[in-house]
């Protein structure tokens, strides 16, 4: 049976023109953003400008066929299409955290390349520049963020704020921190569908208490999911960071993560590429490199795709002791580490005043709609 996700029903229901204006479904936005998959059933509304709508019925058959079609025909779609109307929809939510500035998803196109590392230490290098800074650790499935910080035995607890129960964040090294993994036994897997897990992540960001931020950081999971689907549909991203080290099969999924994010349906802006574990430097050596993945992969493939080099990190024993420990490296400045880490916050900082003040908004975000 084919792996059915949200993307191949948006794909085939892009094929489906609307008689009344040519468009295709998801170009026209008929295609409110609840689609459920469970198993081969899937199941989702289209949007009607009114209940009459003389269409109605050819559209939501063409619809299920081009499911059928393009998805598989084993799918259980028949009888699954809803139909909604503007008239009866509610007014759109009020905009989630209104108090951020900025919102800067972190992501890597495979795992094992060190891209949570990369996260906490640049949220610490950011506080230590005099920021105000939140993360968020959305990597659902391993979430890591609770020991780097030091925070394992947190439990955050439900705090009113003008009148409503919000989730207090942990906080260590200047950071607001709010993680699954605080919410479930750490030696446990956690075992969640997809939808699942985009609905944990929208109640970690609806309800923590985020209060005025800076910056927002978000790790990511690895590769592409429904995760990334919900965050750019949930929130207005100022831009991603991906994360890869040199070596060329690290590069070949960073460039899938780069075009995700580029792409049509995401177009969310790519702030730049970090090349994480650039090189070796012994502790004994320090004007010594040594390089294990290949020499300036990144580099080479932020030049290729005409997006800025934001950092080299190198490999330092350090890095893994501080991860252990609970003490991220960024926490020492004066460090080869900490110097590396401070220089990519400084150059995150200057992306993102550099598009805030040139480059208008052109995504649109969806609302959810119940």
């Amino acid at each position: 049976m084919t792996t059915i996700y949200p993307k191949l029903i948006l794909d085939a229901l892009s094929k489906v023109r609307y008689p009344g204006t040519g468009k295709d479904l998801v170009a026209q936005e008929m295609v409110d953003d609840d689609i459920r998959i469970d198993g081969n059933k899937v199941s989702f509304s289209l949007i009607f400008d009114k209940p009459n709508d003389p269409f109605i019925k050819s559209v939501m058959k063409a619809a299920e066929t081009a499911i059928l079609t393009y998805v598989g025909a084993d799918v259980d779609i028949k009888g699954n299409i809803r139909v909604k109307t503007k008239q009866t929809l509610p007014p759109p939510p009020e905009k989630l955290l209104p108090q951020v500035k900025n919102i800067i998803a972190v992501s890597s196109g495979k795992g094992g390349v060190g891209k949570s590392t990369v996260a906490a230490n640049l949220a610490v290098a950011l506080a230590q520049l005099g920021y105000k800074v939140g993360l968020l650790d959305a990597d659902i499935f391993g979430p890591s963020m609770p020991k780097i910080f030091h925070v394992e035995e947190a439990r955050p607890y439900m705090e009113e704020v003008d009148g409503r129960e919000l989730i207090a964040p942990a906080e260590n090294y200047g950071v607001k921190l709010l993680s699954i993994g605080f919410f479930v036994n750490k030696e446990d897997a956690v075992l969640w569908r997809g939808s699942m897990a985009s609905n944990a992540l929208k109640q970690l960001i609806a309800e923590g208490n985020w209060g005025e931020l800076d910056y927002f950081l978000i790790d990511l999971p690895p590769g592409t999911s429904d995760i990334h689907l919900t965050l750019v549909q949930t929130l207005p991203v100022t831009g991603a960071i991906i994360v890869s080290t040199p070596q060329e099969v690290a590069l070949a999924d960073a460039r899938k993560g780069i075009s995700m994010f580029t792409g049509e349906k995401i177009n969310v802006p790519v702030l730049g590429l970090v090349e994480n574990m650039a090189w070796f430097t012994p502790a004994e050596l320090p004007e010594n490199k040594y390089y294990l993945f290949g020499k300036e992969g990144g580099k080479r493939l932020a030049e290729e795709l005409h997006i800025p080099l934001l950092g080299q990190i190198p490999i330092v024993q350090s890095i893994c002791e501080g991860g252990d420990a609970g003490t991220p490296v960024a926490l020492n400045p004066d460090s080869v580490t900490g110097m590396a880490f401070r220089e990519l916050a400084e150059n995150v900082v200057k992306q993102v005043d550099y598009r805030n003040e040139h480059q208008a908004p052109t995504r649109k975000v969806n609302v959810t709609k119940k």
